[in-house]
């Protein structure tokens, strides 16, 4: 069995009885970076071997922890979040299905949902575009999402959001609605709202720190 363990993005008091449950029998925790999910652990009291399975070795390990999961129940976790979502997983679960390995999610902490939960712009249809390119193929993913008529979220790191706005203002232009949450679920928890100008306005002078969800209206 193969668990993917959603953990916290922030407030560690968001993962869940179950995961907790999980980590604690599993016989193996794989972690995208070993040192983050060590200090989740140690935390939890929880004290597993761990295995390390990230972007960057992603291709070359997924055989072997596959094949382990064909004799071990394996949890895998990522730094903050659900696993896959704009983090490392794909491949691992791929792998798993195509072996026949049992593949369970539980459900948990992920960042657009409370995003867009408290936007204020509509929900019954959204696009969730994750990060997007930082450079090549960039203007081609922001032109693509202006066109959108349905909601959409963007993920974006703090030395980059102004970038970001100034970007969306000139394919979406400057009065398309938009809200953007930063340190979601922590003590210093931010949500902007207004036009795109609006916001441009009000981080233009600004140090922004924590990572940002940024959810737009759709084209009218």
């Amino acid at each position: 069995m193969l668990y993917l363990i959603p953990t916290p993005i922030g407030n560690l008091k968001d993962i869940t009885l179950r995961a907790i449950e999980i980590l604690r029998d599993v016989e193996l925790i794989v972690a995208e970076d070993t040192r983050v999910s060590g200090k989740l652990l140690k935390h939890l009291d929880i004290s597993k071997p761990l295995r390390s399975l990230h972007q960057n070795n992603e291709h070359a390990k997924v055989n072997e922890i596959c094949d382990l999961a064909k004799s071990k129940d394996i949890a895998y976790i990522t730094d903050a979040g659900t696993p896959g979502i704009s983090d490392p997983g794909f491949l691992l679960v791929r792998a798993c299905i195509k072996e026949g390995i049992n593949v369970e999610c539980l459900p948990g902490p992920t960042a657009f949902v409370p995003a867009l939960a408290v936007s204020g712009l509509p929900m019954d249809t959204f696009y969730f575009e994750g990060f997007l390119p930082h450079k090549k193929g960039r203007s081609t993913r922001l032109k693509h999402v202006s066109e959108l008529t349905c909601t959409t979220i963007l993920y974006e790191s703090p030395h980059r959001i102004q970038k970001c706005i100034s970007q969306l203002i000139e394919h979406c232009g400057p009065d398309r609605r938009a809200c953007i949450v930063r340190e979601l679920s922590k003590m210093h928890e931010e949500k902007i709202y207004g036009t795109l100008e609006d916001i441009q306005k009000t981080i233009a002078d600004r140090t922004i720190k924590g990572e940002i969800v940024v959810v737009i209206e759709g084209k009218r």
